[in-house]
């Protein structure tokens, strides 16, 4: 499969490349979706819109009491500036008078511009702060600390007990009063007890309280926090929105980029493998045969094409999302339930993987069994006359009804294994929903959580989990289109025997039209004899030589030798004085015009036909071709003439009409040599006569090797040659040959009774 995209994929790799980018723009724009889930829920349903513990403006009066309380006050004194005109540019000042209506009323401190990692740290110690602050507010937990205070003055050497008459006032005092009088080293003991505390709580519950009380100061400061709810509600909204259109336009454009370059490497695979199919000798022909040629270069490839936009997803999108959704939870505050989706993923491996091992096998089994069934419909339809004639329509339903009922069950097995798939992972996907809702509630009522850290975590292990279902998805596609992708390869690869020569010649032009066959032998491959044996002859130009014999003694095959459509396995065929193996097969096809047994025409017209070997020819010259080979008496038969319609190979014309107009393309092709084989067996006598009478005109300066059935086809020919069994038994004219060779005569008797030879 690799091999067969990086090889195919090359002029498309701009297309791909851009794919590749616009898949990673989608996984990171679906990757920032659940954050902006959590922020709305977070931020601006439960904080109003509060993003930082860390106040933007605080009043100096909580300024101090944070600097009181906190034992980070350099912290706060580097990154908090007094409010005032000469701190500000004009445009900030402004901004902030918008913002905060009563903000000159009272003497108030802004936040500087800070990174990232100061404003985490001043939200981590302005929330403890706050916090405390929050809760000296409350009057036990204010009374608990001032008994607590009083407890550690009291027992404190250094304390005056004269001073002991002021205890009454001392309780009655505002707690940061007190906090502020006493002395430093007590109020440490004290922040440590305290901060111990604070290192127990989750940081979601020190956020939680803290921004209640930045709630409280922007209020004071004239904020509406219903507007600055909305409003950071609406933002949020809008930009989730921008990164959803991003997402979906990147999906759209991935779909169409992804159809067009499957499309483009389904065009590439198919060009190819005709191409190669086109270079195959018959050898090749054989070891395929041409229902699983079919089967390839449709299918199969078909297969191919369909996996192309998965395996984008899976090789790319898949590992951003999933991996990233994972590093996302484990760096959050969701880390706590990460296991959960250790969980889920094992659970999806193990169902793909049962199921991969379950059908990988029967893929494998069925593009087989879709050849065999290619084959045996093509057979069918090719011998309905046959079929009909004997009466066997139902035996050979049956048989083809038994192959397709193979085909079925193994379709059905896979599609039944696979069926298991979709609600397993389905029922995966929603356990674990209701796992996390389960354990996020446990955490959210620990405050170990808020609602919106558990629906992002719940977004995260679906992209995750969605991500693995890509994957399960291609676990489907790829065997099949993995079998597919071998089988085209095995065609690709394959080692045409027919090849040319590295140094290619040219026909010698002074011998033009001569073929001459030396010593030749021939057996097919795995074949345990050979066909032909010590074929030796010479065919010259102006002669006619003819090639006659008992059925099977090799006839064909001699005439098959000439295009090349097998190799001789012993000696050498010349033509023109050159070996046929030493020049190019176009060069050597371009000389001969060859009509085979069987007639064939493709669908077109009559005219396409007979101008196959060149579109240009004139007219004329088609119409005197389909003269000599006595074809135009049916052509004008007919209302359209030479444009009249030809069927799928020549279904809508007699097999005499068929033979002629192969004859006459064989003729407008205006080759040195002709060969015929076997091509006047459907033409009656008379119409064989008068074709033979017009060809002696037009092929007066080329060579003509015929072969025949008919003796009197061929017994005006300058040289007879007489197979038998694959060897030749005799070589001269018709007149030599009934005196010397006896299997001729024997032929020449079955025909022709001894009156019609005396005369």
């Amino acid at each position: 499969m690799l091999k067969i995209l990086k090889n195919n994929l090359r002029k498309s790799w701009l297309i791909v490349v851009f794919i590749i980018v616009l898949l990673c723009v989608q996984a990171m724009a679906d990757l920032n979706l659940p954050d902006f889930t959590s922020k709305i829920v977070n931020i601006g349903i439960q904080q109003k819109g509060i993003e930082n513990s860390a106040p933007e403006v605080i009043t100096k009066q909580n300024y101090d009491r944070v600097l009181l309380i906190s034992q980070e006050d350099e912290l706060f004194n580097q990154n908090y500036q007094l409010f005032s005109k000469e701190n500000l540019s004009e445009k900030m000042y402004n901004k902030y008078l918008r913002e905060y209506p009563n903000i000159e009323n009272q003497e108030t401190y802004i936040i500087k511009e800070v990174d990232e990692e100061t404003q985490n740290k001043l939200n981590l110690e302005m929330g403890k702060a706050l916090m405390f602050i929050s809760m000296l507010q409350n009057k036990e937990t204010a009374d608990s600390l001032k008994e607590q205070m009083l407890t550690y003055l009291s027992t404190n050497n250094s304390y005056n007990t004269e001073e002991n008459s002021t205890n009454i006032d001392f309780l009655n005092q505002d707690i940061f009063t007190i906090i502020n009088v006493i002395p430093e080293e007590q109020l440490n003991q004290i922040l440590n007890e305290v901060n111990s505390k604070y290192s127990e709580m989750p940081d979601s519950i020190i956020e939680q309280t803290a921004i209640l009380e930045v709630q409280k100061e922007y209020e004071g400061l004239g904020v509406n926090l219903d507007k600055k709810q909305n409003n950071y509600i609406l933002i949020s909204g809008l930009q989730m929105l921008g990164i959803a259109f991003i997402s979906m336009v990147s999906a759209i454009l991935i779909t169409l980029l992804s159809a067009r370059t499957a499309a483009t490497l389904g065009k590439i695979l198919r060009e190819k493998v005709f191409k190669k199919v086109l270079s195959f000798s018959s050898t090749e022909y054989r070891k395929f045969g041409s229902a699983s040629l079919i089967t390839r270069n449709t299918n199969d490839i078909q297969q191919i094409q369909n996996l192309i936009p998965m395996l984008f997803r899976v090789v790319i999108y898949a590992p951003i999302v999933g991996g990233g959704a994972f590093l996302k939870v484990l760096t959050k505050s969701q880390n706590s339930m990460a296991w959960i989706i250790g969980v889920a993923i094992l659970a999806i491996i193990f169902v793909i993987g049962t199921l991969f091992i379950l059908s990988m096998p029967k893929f494998k089994k069925l593009q087989g069994l879709i050849d065999k069934l290619n084959m045996v419909s093509r057979e069918i339809l090719m011998g309905i006359p046959v079929i009909r004639a004997f009466n066997k329509e139902k035996y050979e339903a049956d048989k083809f009804d038994d192959t397709n009922k193979d085909l079925t069950k193994t379709n059905i097995f896979v599609n039944r294994t696979m069926s298991f798939m979709m609600p397993t992972l389905m029922f995966i996907m929603n356990s674990i929903s209701l796992l996390i809702i389960w354990e996020g509630a446990d955490n959210v009522d620990k405050g170990i959580m808020q609602v919106g850290n558990v629906m992002t975590f719940m977004q995260y292990t679906m992209q995750i989990v969605i991500s693995f279902l890509f994957i399960s998805m291609l676990s489907i596609m790829l065997p099949r289109a993995s079998v597919s992708a071998n089988r085209v390869t095995e065609v690709l690869e394959t080692d045409v025997l027919i090849k040319d020569s590295k140094n290619i010649k040219k026909f010698d032009p002074n011998k033009k039209g001569l073929v001459e066959f030396k010593n030749v032998s021939f057996r097919y491959p795995d074949a345990d004899s050979e066909i032909l044996t010590d074929i030796d002859f010479t065919a010259k130009p102006g002669e006619v030589t003819a090639i006659i014999g008992s059925t099977g003694s090799g006839k064909s095959t001699i005439v098959n030798l000439l295009p090349r459509f097998y190799d001789v396995t012993g000696g050498e065929i010349l033509i023109d004085g050159v070996n046929i193996k030493d020049v190019a097969q176009k060069d050597l096809r371009d000389i001969i015009g060859f009509v085979p047994q069987k007639g064939v025409l493709f669908s077109g017209t009559i005219e396409s036909n007979i101008k196959y070997s060149d579109e240009n020819m004139s007219d004329e010259k088609m119409i005197k071709a389909a003269s000599i080979a006595q074809a135009e008496e049916f052509i004008y038969s007919k209302t359209d003439k030479y444009n009249s319609a030809i069927s799928q190979g020549g279904n809508n014309v007699s097999g005499g009409q068929k033979q002629r107009l192969s004859i006459a393309r064989a003729i407008a092709k205006d080759p040195e040599i002709f060969v015929f084989d076997d091509s006047f067996s459907a033409l009656d006598f008379k119409t064989d006569l008068k074709l033979r009478t017009a060809l002696e005109e037009v092929t007066r300066d080329k060579t003509v090797i015929i072969v025949a059935q008919r003796i009197s086809t061929i017994m005006n020919a300058d040289q007879i040659i007489v197979l038998d069994e694959g060897k030749i038994s005799g070589k001269g004219t018709h007149e030599e040959l009934l005196k010397n060779n006896e299997i001729y005569k024997q032929i020449v008797l079955s025909q022709l009774s001894k009156e019609e030879l005396d005369s």
